[in-house]
């Protein structure tokens, strides 16, 4: 028994109303250096003009997204004013005045409303019994609130205007959908990744007849809308580009981050720390062991493994997408683009260079808006948001952090797997898939409290973070391959 429109309403907007209650009681929560990230760029776009934006460097938090982002800060600062004047000085490093976090916090949560709008636009073109579900996947993803209303990032956002993009590809407003895309990709450049999907298919499904013919008209039109976001978005930086792309794509960065990405690199690092120590039981001569796990952002050089260089993260992971791109050049239907949409994002979190954890969501979000199509999209949509939200862990490492994390992974948990339950009957975890998830419990378990018991003095400090990335590689890398051998067959 399916629900009317006016049950449906009801219930979509009890979700939106839990998740603004779950966030507005985080406003007091830990918050990461983004906070004063952000907080800076407001100063920065409401007290500078527009030639110094990109050459601000007072703080170590420079402007690094691309302008259209810089514009919405610009927009952001002006009711900021009606708060706190103090925090748009940029002299005041680090200021977090109740008031500024207030603020600060709101306009995460106001804004997060663009992906529920879109999430709920997207799931009325689902059955009706899918609907719901459909719209507290997305909109409910632990891993949004922990980045988003905890660490403190506008994901929420951007996911919307990702959502949005393809809701009017598939309405028929290819146009426009090209050029939010667009737009989107001068909000936040890491969605570039996503870029040769979108390119694929439009060229494919908008640019050619089904009979082969070729529409020139179509692909001028494609992509004069296009170069019109980017004249909107770069035209009043025309004589600094270099500036802005030297802030965009800072490649003196290493391999890995701090806190290693769960991703292939992750379990390529571990694979070289366990050879060396093989090596040293063997008395087998190794060079001096690097420090990957401490804080460092520059070159990472392996001891035993071959060293990585970003030429070979942007073959790999060019080579990862071609398949998935070739299916939706063969068959540009609804479902491959989204799922192109997901193995080009799952590509670049795999193997691409000095990939941030939080990095998962661009995997996430666009899976989940395919997570009740079969039992199977379900079962690889679940294990991979546990998997995915746990690597998020080290992001907060507080006392009370610990409770509210675990708390939203629960709920999470629980929530998804009635909802997909119930709209996907015959939706069932593998034993597997069991097995992982208890051993998630374990390690967790470790990572808190046992480490500590065994080491109280400090040592093997980033054995916990490696613990953690180790084991979310593991789940992720289980779905990545799922996905690639048995959805890509769907």
């Amino acid at each position: 028994m399916t629900m009317s429109d006016l049950e449906q309403r009801r219930h979509a907007w009890s979700i939106y109303i839990l998740s603004f209650l779950i966030k507005w009681l985080l406003i007091p929560a830990y918050r990461s250096t983004d906070f004063e990230v952000h907080r800076n760029w407001l100063a920065i776009t409401h007290s500078l003009p527009i030639s110094k934006w990109y050459h601000e460097a007072s703080s170590e938090w420079t402007l690094d997204y691309p302008p259209l982002f810089a514009w919405l800060e610009k927009l952001l600062s002006v009711p900021a004013q009606l708060f706190d004047c103090e925090m748009l000085k940029l002299c005041n490093l680090n200021y977090a005045s109740p008031e500024t976090v207030l603020y600060q916090r709101l306009t995460v949560i106001i804004s997060e409303s663009v992906l529920f709008l879109a999430s709920w636009r997207y799931a009325k073109n689902c059955p009706k019994e899918h609907v719901i579900t459909q719209l507290a996947l997305v909109f409910l993803n632990p891993g949004l609130i922990m980045v988003d209303n905890i660490h403190f990032q506008y994901n929420g956002f951007l996911y919307g205007i990702l959502v949005l993009s393809i809701n009017s590809i598939f309405d028929g407003n290819v146009l426009f959908g090209a050029a939010t895309f667009a737009a989107l990709l001068n909000l936040k450049h890491i969605f570039i990744y996503t870029a040769p999907a979108f390119f694929v298919y439009l060229l494919r499904s908008y640019c050619f007849h089904k009979n082969g013919s070729f529409y020139v008209s179509r692909l001028v039109a494609l992509g004069l809308s296009v170069i019109a976001v980017l004249a909107i978005s770069f035209g009043p930086l025309y004589n600094q580009i270099p500036q802005v792309l030297s802030r965009l794509f800072p490649f003196k960065r290493g391999l890995c981050h701090a806190y290693w990405a769960p991703n292939f690199w992750a379990l390529y690092a571990f694979a070289d720390r366990v050879l060396i120590q093989i090596a040293r039981i063997l008395r087998l001569p190794i060079r001096e062991v690097p420090t990957l796990t401490r804080g460092l952002v520059g070159d990472v050089n392996f001891v035993i493994l071959p060293n990585i260089h970003p030429i070979h993260t942007f073959v790999l992971t060019a080579l990862a997408q071609l398949p998935c791109l070739i299916r939706v050049w063969k068959a540009p239907s609804k479902h491959n683009f989204i799922i192109c949409i997901t193995l080009c994002g799952f590509a670049s979190f795999m193997f691409g260079w000095h990939v941030h954890e939080k990095a998962i969501l661009m995997v996430l979000v666009p899976l989940s808006l395919i997570a009740t199509k079969s039992p199977e999209h379900a079962r690889l949509f679940y294990v991979l948001s546990l998997a995915g939200i746990f690597s998020l862990f080290p992001l907060l490492f507080g006392p009370t952090e610990t409770v509210i994390k675990v708390c939203l992974l629960l709920l999470f948990g629980l929530i998804a797997h009635s909802a997909l339950s119930k709209s996907t009957p015959s939706f069932a975890l593998h034993n597997i898939d069991r097995m992982y998830i208890h051993g998630m419990v374990l390690t967790h378990l470790y990572v808190e409290y046992t480490h500590h018991l065994l080491f109280p003095d400090g040592k093997l400090e980033f054995l916990p973070l490696m613990i953690v990335s180790v084991y979310s590689s593991v789940g992720i890398m289980y779905v990545y391959i799922n996905i690639i051998t048995k959805t890509m067959m769907l």
